[in-house]
């Protein structure tokens, strides 16, 4: 292979790379919602977490909840906790949460009584408690940096190979 199409190649590799990543980067950087657990039955307490909002404070709204809930947190992650309405039917129900400088809209799946989902509550703030919400991994700026490196690595390593090739 000569030049020109190893670097053909080794520009599609960075390309693939970073295609994926930085569709991803921009999909965060328009907020997430998550809830634990995903599907969870009528009466259950559902964990929230929400990323993308600049302030320290949010409010999560939905039919399925039985009121507002509370989202609190730093550096763009916020959390907290609603309680899902015991008459509340099986289905996708819409969740809104309102920041300071953004709604980020989502989805929660309630799940139907008979299919083995339990209608005690389940304590999943819990589970947040040893999750750290600030600084906890790379952002964007780190993600795509570290990409970047790995592809460059990744042909050098090409490069010195066909090199050492060559020379035999």
């Amino acid at each position: 292979m000569g030049s020109l199409p190893l670097t053909v190649c080794s520009g599609l590799l960075v390309v693939a790379a970073l295609g994926p990543a930085a569709q991803a980067a921009h999909a965060a950087d328009g907020g997430t919602l998550v809830a634990a657990p995903a599907a969870p039955a009528p009466g259950a307490e559902v964990a929230l977490k929400v990323s993308g909002c600049t302030g320290s404070q949010a409010v999560a709204a939905s039919r399925a909840f039985t009121a507002d809930a509370r989202l609190t947190g730093t550096q763009g992650a916020l959390s907290g906790s609603a309680r899902v309405g015991s008459t509340v039917g099986p289905g996708a129900y819409e969740v809104k949460v309102t920041c300071a400088d953004r709604v980020v809209n989502g989805r929660i799946t309630i799940a139907a009584m008979g299919k083995g989902a339990s209608a005690a509550p389940v304590d999943a703030a819990a589970h947040f408690a040893t999750v750290a919400t600030s600084g906890s991994g790379p952002d964007t700026a780190q993600a795509m940096t570290g990409l970047a490196l790995a592809s460059i690595a990744a042909v050098a390593v090409g490069l010195r190979t066909r090199r050492g090739r060559r020379t035999r």
